[in-house]
């Protein structure tokens, strides 16, 4: 009778094989892991006592399963790397995933989450960046005890690609909320952004340690462009001033996390940390310049941003690049997924594209 080591091992590769066999031949890694905030969630706050939760129509109104928790009309930018890295399924939430498929990955990220926990407070409960490591940390014990041993676990560990998105609740849903956060009145937007890749350092580093090695790290958006914010700022050369604000300070952050990474590569042996610029995807695709940007696709609630349920819709949402008031649709998701995966542009992604980074 074979020994519990080896069917450990027949187990491992009966997994492996399974993972193999996809049309495309096979996924470039074994698994992704996804932590980030509602532009990544795929369900994980369908559960809790929160505002940030998408569980309904019209939401998914393009997405087989219907409303599933994605902040989108469709599949969000990690649904479409997992499909580019040769996934045949989604990887599924935390909150529902069980037994061996967390072998394939897991998302971790949450609706309103933040680097800073207190971040997106004002919404309810929320997994910020930290919870999501705890998960995480979880998650890893899980992996150790199905392979075995921790050697085994952080092999296999190591060939995975860790996905992180986060940083623009810590900006709207914080800084630039002066009546419920005092962010603002303690930094200047230099020193904030600072602080808050600080702190994005020493969480990235805790993944390093719990055996991740390959990392894909989304700068922010334009998010002072953004439906709901243009629409807090008000009219006119004083709103332009005010989303021009929110904008410049969003870039301080992206430009000091563009040169944390090649620290983090250096401090941290057998470390690939690659940056994808998000803005200057959105910004240089001439396909989006066709788009409606200055409305939502969908009806949104006035106070959330988020489209009301069961509310109208507009028909050729593929030429929308606001799904609410929010987040993008579907056909932005997959421009800005399919330029993060395989780099049009030098600028696309640093110092290369997440296909490079699966192939380490």
């Amino acid at each position: 009778m074979a020994s519990h080591d080896q069917l450990k091992t027949i187990l491992l590769m009966l997994l492996v094989l399974l993972q193999h066999c996809n049309a495309n031949g096979k996924p470039q890694v074994p698994c992704l892991f996804v932590f980030g905030d509602s532009l990544s969630d795929n369900g994980n706050n369908n559960n809790l006592v929160t505002l940030a939760k998408v569980n309904y129509p019209p939401y998914g109104i393009d997405f087989p399963r219907g409303p599933t928790g994605r902040f989108s009309n469709g599949r969000n930018i990690v649904d479409i790397i997992a499909q580019l890295l040769g996934f045949v399924n989604y990887i599924p939430p935390f909150a529902t995933a069980r037994g061996l498929e967390i072998l394939r990955g897991v998302n971790y990220a949450s609706g309103a989450a933040g680097i800073r926990d207190e971040s997106g407070q004002t919404d309810g409960d929320r997994i910020s960046m930290n919870r999501q490591l705890k998960n995480h940390q979880t998650t890893v014990l899980e992996i150790n005890r199905i392979l075995g041993d921790d050697e085994r676990s952080a092999e296999y560990l190591s060939k995975c690609i860790y996905s992180v998105a986060i940083g623009s609740n810590d900006y709207l849903n914080n800084y630039f909320m002066p009546k419920f956060y005092p962010t603002s009145t303690i930094y200047t937007q230099q020193q904030y952004a600072l602080v808050l890749n600080d702190q994005l350092s020493q969480q990235l580093t805790s993944l390093y340690k719990y055996g991740a090695r390959k990392f894909a790290v989304f700068g922010l958006g334009a998010i002072g462009s953004i439906p709901i914010a243009r629409s807090s700022c008000g009219n006119g050369s004083s709103g332009a001033a005010c989303v021009d604000n929110i904008n410049n300070a969003v870039q301080l952050f992206n430009v000091r996390l563009k040169s944390l990474l090649p620290a983090l590569n250096n401090n941290l042996t057998g470390a690939s940390f690659i940056f994808i610029n998000s803005t200057g995807i959105s910004s240089t695709s001439p396909s989006l310049a066709f788009m409606v940007t200055d409305v939502p696709c969908c009806e949104p609630s006035s106070s959330t941003g988020l489209c009301k349920a069961f509310g109208n819709t507009c028909c050729n949402r593929s030429q929308y690049f606001f799904w609410d008031a929010i987040h993008p649709t579907d056909a932005v998701d997959a421009l800005v997924a399919e330029r993060a995966y395989k780099a049009q542009s030098p600028t696309d992604a640093y110092p290369f594209d997440i296909a490079h980074l699966a192939q380490l």
